[in-house]
């Protein structure tokens, strides 16, 4: 399941209409000519023509499914389904699209057979693949995730979906919601005297009896919306370049120092090592967060790669545990 997760302003349309979870509806584009070209330049530089706007569409990747659901386009194809409605809460799935396989190898024979008029890859998927995906239909790739700018890169990627399905004003819709809800999120921490908080966002897993911690660095998307809200990063360690992940032992955790609120991902699809693997072991217990009591798992279903509305989902889950 490691390998899954390495493979996260006004306009004419009508408003989303928010819930709690962070679920919407999406912003209708009224004045969108479904019947017009329309060519749009994926993250390769490659311009992909399409003779209208994308109906049919088959995603990837999840946070490609999410912002289609998110624009309100009904994916037809989307890889482990089983994994996304477990893993990407924000934006449940409104049909039962035809699940293609996995994210790293998805089945062409079964993309092929839905007929699609579009299908969003993004870059981290092999070229192979991608070569024998426009044999069947056009092809617009995204670019996985960005450490230099992992909010402009969920933005672009949003924004280039929305271009190829026609959702543009959906679009727009989507990302001032986003930017109100880090201003929310904000205004909340400092009313609570919790901004300014130091933070070490992470999730972990185990492997022939060796816990692993990756800790989400300021190069990655939730450390940068953990900074966007005042708070700051406990992490020392150094990211990846593309998702500014860095993984350690539970000896490394030494390095994030006192007064760290430690907030960790898990699923009930996995074993939370936190709980299980680490109750009994020394080093973890004897970690001035783990003393204080100052570990907090987070809500299941966040996507921490995902778009704009697991972003939201996240800040509204960290928001209200370290304002608790």
């Amino acid at each position: 399941m490691r390998s899954l997760l390495l493979a996260a302003a006004a306009g004419t349309a009508a408003a989303l209409v928010l819930t709690g979870c962070g679920t919407s509806e999406p912003a209708k584009d009224a004045t969108a000519d479904k019947s017009r070209q329309i060519t749009v330049t994926d993250a390769n530089g490659a311009k992909v023509t399409l003779d209208r706007a994308a109906t049919k569409v088959v995603g990837t990747e999840w946070n490609v499914v999410e912002s289609l659901v998110t624009l309100g386009v009904d994916p037809v194809g989307v890889a482990d389904v089983k994994g996304y409605k477990a893993w990407d809460t924000a934006a449940p799935l409104t049909n039962s699209p035809k699940d293609i396989g996995t994210r790293g190898e998805p089945s062409m024979d079964t993309i092929a057979g839905l007929t699609p008029d579009l299908i969003v890859a993004t870059t981290d998927l092999s070229a192979s693949a991608i070569k024998q995906m426009k044999k069947i239909a056009p092809v617009v790739q995204v670019k996985a995730a960005n450490g230099a700018d992992q909010i402009g890169q969920m933005n672009k990627t949003l924004d280039v979906i929305a271009q190829a399905t026609g959702k543009e004003s959906a679009a727009k819709t989507v990302k001032a919601s986003y930017e109100a809800k880090v201003t929310e999120g904000r205004a909340a921490l400092k009313k609570a005297g919790a901004d300014g908080s130091r933070i070490a966002s992470a999730d972990g897993y185990s492997a022939s009896n060796q816990v692993s911690v990756r800790g989400y660095t300021s190069g990655s998307q939730i450390g940068t919306v953990n900074e966007a809200l005042g708070l700051k990063n406990a992490w020392k360690l150094k990211g990846d370049k593309a998702y500014g992940l860095a993984t350690t032992d539970v000896e490394g955790l030494t390095g994030l120092g006192d007064d760290v609120r430690f907030v960790y991902i898990a699923n009930k699809s996995e074993t939370d090592v936190f709980t299980k693997d680490l109750a009994g072991n020394s080093v973890w217990k004897s970690l001035p967060f783990v003393e204080s009591g100052d570990v907090d798992r987070l809500p299941d279903g966040i996507w921490m790669f995902g778009g704009p509305k697991s972003m939201e989902q996240y800040i509204d889950a960290v928001v209200s545990t370290l304002t608790k």
